[in-house]
């Protein structure tokens, strides 16, 4: 078994659940039984230093407890609006509201079905409306958030 960095240096609660995930290792693969994992375990949350750890696993060979094993960040997720312009926004609510009203002017008035071109040739001349790559943002958006998710 590998030194103990300072033995006499007093352990976590962190340093505790690493030492019982590592014997749960152990016992998992057939070297320790459940009565001896609970005679350890009992060990492991009445030590105070990372000596009293280490002779719990003299005779165990890896994994041994990682001591102040580096936390895992919790990353807060972006706002779904990330990388949306507002004017991107507003068009977006907007847009679905002008079919709507387009429609509803054409049946209530009786008007000719081609008015439905204006909010047609509004979302086709779109990259003037929303920006560069406004086709693709949609799309873009879905990755970052893919890979947010999968990180």
């Amino acid at each position: 078994m590998s030194e103990v960095p300072s033995p006499r240096l007093r352990i976590s609660d962190q340093d505790r659940e690493s030492a019982l995930t590592a014997l749960g290792e152990h016992m998992t693969v057939g070297r320790i039984d459940i009565d001896e994992f609970g005679d350890r375990s009992a060990r492991i949350t009445a030590a105070k230093t990372r000596g009293e750890l280490a002779e719990i696993f003299v005779d165990l060979p890896e994994p041994h407890p990682r001591y102040d094993a580096p936390k895992v960040a919790v990353v807060k997720p972006a706002s779904p609006f990330a990388g949306i312009s507002p004017t991107q926004r507003v068009m977006g609510a907007l847009l679905p509201l002008l079919f709507i009203a387009t429609i509803v002017f054409i049946v209530g008035t009786g008007a000719s079905w081609w008015l439905i071109a204006i909010p047609i040739g509004i979302s086709a001349v779109g990259e003037g409306i929303w920006g560069k790559g406004w086709e693709n943002s949609h799309k873009k958006l879905g990755k970052q958030r893919r890979r947010e998710l999968d990180g």
